[in-house]
């Protein structure tokens, strides 16, 4: 396979790859981030202390955490079926890539706020603030740093699933590399869309910490 051959193949695969970990990114933070606050609220001496909820929610994360992605990917077909129309292409895999990495960013927020000062969540109750205030003003901001390295983990994580996406139906670069690198033994196109995929990895990882370094050092100016 010649370079003008493989180059159409690449720049699809990666701007499919690129659209499913972008969007399932973002339903990962709007699903993840809720849940993860819900688990340090109502564990035993949260703000919303609720055993039963606690352990229920807690149950559900670390079952969606257990389940290995490519079985939760085929368990899931009927519901993206409905959800999306369809089981195939990169709209479809957004739906089990979110479902799979909501839990798992989830604990990750939980961790992030835990480390979060008590001090400042009683201060803020002490002046009459409300559990809505605490969250918005104490525990999200403080615990800004380490929610964009979770958010960092997370899209790696995705970066991953959606590479094994592409053995059922997806689309992206874990595709291409199946059914051009794998099944045409075409290695010098397998090793490429590796490449592409390690490059990809790097720079999330390399923006992320910057992000956070960034986030920290303005939190140590701040106080």
């Amino acid at each position: 396979m010649t370079w003008s051959e493989m180059q159409p193949l690449l720049s699809q695969g990666t701007l499919d790859t690129l659209y499913m970990v972008l969007w399932s990114t973002l339903v990962t933070v709007a699903g993840g981030l809720p849940l993860g606050v819900l688990l340090v609220l109502t564990d035993k001496g949260g703000l919303l202390q609720n055993t039963p909820v606690n352990k229920v929610v807690g149950v559900i994360v670390n079952i969606g955490r257990s389940l290995p992605f490519i079985i939760l990917l085929i368990a899931l077909i009927p519901f993206t079926t409905l959800v999306v129309g369809t089981f195939i292409g990169p709209t479809a895999m957004i739906v089990p890539l979110a479902v799979g990495a909501i839990p798992f960013f989830a604990r990750l927020v939980e961790t992030a706020i835990r480390e979060v000062d008590h001090g400042l969540v009683e201060a803020v109750q002490s002046m009459g603030g409300s559990i809505a205030t605490i969250v918005r003003k104490v525990l999200l901001p403080q615990a800004l740093p380490s929610l964009v390295s979770a958010v960092t983990t997370t899209v790696i994580v995705l970066v991953g699933y959606s590479a094994m996406a592409g053995a059922v139906g997806g689309e992206g670069l874990g595709s291409k590399a199946v059914t051009y690198g794998f099944q045409r033994f075409e290695t010098q196109f397998m090793l490429i869309t590796v490449v592409i995929l390690v490059g990809m990895v790097t720079a999330v990882q390399l923006v992320g910490d910057g992000a956070v370094r960034l986030l920290a050092r303005r939190g140590r100016t701040a106080s």
